[in-house]
């Protein structure tokens, strides 16, 4: 018999998103029958909870329970409904996604074959509005010089990586390693993956593994995020030093050269120099991606 599954959502403000994410819920390949939702709500402020229950109310086949999360953060969201479900297998979720029919059906066979403790997918990033500000955003979302080499953006094979957006792992994972950690409001999965690999694990992505994400619809929304990102980063990296990329000292080190350039360029002008090569060599290749792309 196939194992449960309970698929866990962090939500908060999401009336505009919710009813996508549990059609694609519904209209999963893996049993209805097996397969448990928990939504942990941060207390929302819009009509939210009234798209989930009238969603209970027209299909009542896909068990679904909706948990308060006080905190209104996600790592705390992802433990109190992990705690709330019974599932053998976890699935975590957002609410600004939209998984492939067979996301959930792909997971589970990826968790039986021990293809590793957590196993997880590539995104494919949508805007998250209509209009070209939404689109543009999304096209640097999914882009490698906005992302790096984050394989779950646009891996064409499957591989074992340092993390995995979301993620599908087994109850008794949590139980070994703990669960999520509520001290960082973002980049807890990040943290949660690394502990994997200090405990002997691995962390597999598989393109086969699908979900759309909508990305930011707004300049000041991706701004917002972003900001948290970074903040948050900066917490986890001070505390697993090892785990830093490339992706995620560059940007930091390019801001540093073009301040440092700026300042020594009153005192020496060559600096100047320097800096008008470096800005025209980075809005030049951003330039020429934005027209091939």
């Amino acid at each position: 018999m196939l194992p449960t599954v309970s698929l866990i959502i962090p939500c908060y403000n999401e009336e505009k998103r919710i009813r996508s994410l549990l059609d694609a819920l519904l209209a999963q390949t893996y049993p209805l029958e097996q397969m448990d939702v928990t939504i942990a709500d941060g207390l929302s402020q819009d009509r939210t909870r009234e798209v989930i229950a009238d969603f209970q109310r027209e299909h009542p086949q896909l068990a679904i329970r909706v948990i308060d999360n006080n905190a209104k953060t996600i790592p705390a969201a992802v433990n109190r409904a992990i705690e709330a479900s019974v599932g053998e297998f976890i699935v975590r979720l957002d609410a600004h996604s939209a998984p492939y029919p067979d996301y959930v059906e792909k997971s589970v066979e990826a968790l039986l074959a021990d293809r590793a403790e957590n196993v997880g997918g590539v995104w494919e990033i949508q805007p998250g509005a209509d209009g070209w500000v939404a689109a543009a955003i999304a096209i640097a979302a999914a882009h490698p010089l906005g992302v790096g080499d984050a394989l779950y953006r646009h891996a064409r094979e499957a591989a074992y990586v340092d993390t995995v957006p979301f993620g599908a792992f087994r109850r008794s994972l949590v139980e070994k390693i703990g669960g999520f950690d509520e001290s960082l409001l973002t980049n807890e999965d990040y943290e949660f993956n690394t502990r994997i690999h200090q405990s002997g694990g691995r962390v597999w992505l598989n393109p086969q593994i699908r979900s759309v994400y909508f990305a930011r619809a707004t300049l000041s929304a991706l701004a917002h995020q972003y900001w948290r990102y970074g903040l948050w980063k900066w917490q986890m990296l001070r505390r697993y030093p090892a785990t830093v990329r490339w992706r995620q000292a560059l940007p930091p080190l390019f801001v540093l050269s073009v301040l440092a350039n700026l300042l020594l360029g009153f005192f020496f002008p060559v600096f100047w120099g320097l800096l008008a090569l470096e800005l025209g060599l980075y809005f030049g290749i951003l330039f020429f991606a934005g027209i091939k792309k």
